[in-house]
């Protein structure tokens, strides 16, 4: 796991920690166009401060040392996307660095927390649009929300909107994720047909990782195959959880959007 150091103003990226990894803050966002983000070759080559995606880069690392950490985790350039191998793993491990993270900050680059007279009606546009945050629609930020002890929500300004605590009957009404799992209910203690409707409308770029992403949520891990497309992947990830939970996954009613040909 490789993170960025942000020390006396100076940003780097360190060695790939195995062990006695230090606290960190970890980032959770949407990504933008892909040449808009800050890749891991961006970050080797220092090309990377005119980017677009450094906006969000700059905001973690400033509001990760507003919490009194000097590291933090942004996926777009901490894992070396090219080298295959090192991109299984990470996915593989993506959960449980989330879990283990000391704060999950999610930027939300399409909620604003205007500045209004009336206070009341400024609330109930950044709410309004918080709902409507494409970050809902997106395939890995189930395990983000999930995962993280702390979770706290920013505006695209960096303005503190709330965390998964004051916010969790919001979220609840806008994911179907019951207030009880938000609060840290063990995943393993729910049904394989709930936690598959949590991620039913929820999309990724790549077909595959709308499977990849739900490993941390089933606790599994297995193979990358990109090219599969989504309905192998998912028939691999049928077949591990049924061995895990020793053919019970048959009973279960899963979405037909896993299905679609």
């Amino acid at each position: 796991m490789r993170l960025l150091h942000l020390q006396s103003g100076n940003l780097s990226l360190t060695e790939d920690y195995t062990e006695h990894v230090p606290p960190y803050a970890i980032l959770s966002h949407t990504w933008g166009n892909d040449t808009e983000e800050v890749t891991f070759d961006d970050f080797r080559a220092g090309t990377y401060i005119a980017k677009t995606g450094y906006r969000k880069i700059e905001f973690c690392g400033e509001q990760a040392a507003r919490d009194g950490f000097q590291y933090f985790w942004v996926d777009t350039c901490c894992i070396n996307k090219i080298n295959l191998p090192e991109l299984s793993e990470a996915i593989n491990s993506m959960f449980r660095w989330y879990q283990d993270a000391a704060r999950c900050y999610v930027y939300l680059s399409d909620v604003s927390k205007r500045c209004n007279a009336n206070e009341s009606f400024s609330q109930s546009i950044w709410k309004s649009e918080f709902r409507h945050s494409r970050w809902f629609t997106r395939a890995w930020t189930l395990q983000e929300l999930i995962a993280p002890k702390s979770v706290e929500f920013f505006s695209r300004d960096g303005e503190r909107l709330g965390d998964k605590e004051s916010l969790e009957l919001l979220l609840h009404e806008t994911t179907g994720i019951s207030v009880e799992v938000l609060r840290g209910k063990p995943l393993i203690e729910l049904s394989v047909e709930e936690r598959m409707l949590w991620a039913a409308k929820r999309t990724a770029k790549r077909k595959e990782d709308e499977v990849y992403s739900l490993l941390g949520i089933f606790g599994l891990h297995m193979p990358l195959i990109y090219g599969e497309g989504r309905e192998n992947a998912f028939v691999r990830l049928k077949r591990e959880i049924g061995e895990r939970s020793r053919g019970k996954f048959s009973k279960f009613h899963i979405s037909a959007r896993f299905n679609e040909s």
